[in-house]
């Protein structure tokens, strides 16, 4: 049950990277674009998740910890995030370890899981009594998508 829970959660990290980078608006200039008001509306009612401020810019709309090299943050609502970044999966495994470790959070390591091309953490400790889950999957060329978030584990 464990390892099909898994394999969706990996499935649904590659299915919103490549949407990130199939529908991404390709749109550089920020002066032309119009404002966001949390989530811009497609065809069929559905809502596109909000892009977060750029790299680099040092502000970030969410709860998690972001490392250094961070590209295409995305919110996806109810507090979850997804980005690419240029490390490591080694580096982003021990990036978060080190942050969750030093808020006081602990790792649940039944439940981690660390291969060559994926990694799965679960945290517990935080306030809201829920645990915090951090995915990431190498897209193999050279960057890594990674998904943080809420969920009752």
């Amino acid at each position: 049950m464990q390892h099909k829970r898994l394999f969706l959660a990996l499935v649904i990290l590659i299915l919103a990277s490549l949407a990130c980078s199939l529908f991404g608006s390709g749109n550089s200039n920020p002066e032309t674009s119009p404002p966001s008001s949390g989530g811009e509306s497609v065809p069929g009612g559905e809502t596109q998740p909000e892009a977060l401020p750029p790299s680099g810019s040092g502000k970030y709309d969410t709860e998690f910890p972001m490392p250094p090299k961070v590209e295409n943050l995305m919110d996806l609502g109810d507090g979850a995030v997804n980005y690419q970044t240029s490390m490591s999966l080694t580096d982003v495994v021990e990036f978060y370890r080190g942050e969750f470790a030093h808020a006081g959070y602990s790792e649940r390591e039944i439940l981690t899981s660390i291969e060559d091309t994926t990694f799965s953490l679960v945290w517990d400790g935080h306030a809201s009594g829920s645990a915090i889950v951090v995915q990431g999957v190498d897209l193999g060329n050279g960057t890594v998508n990674v998904n943080v978030r809420f969920e009752d584990v």
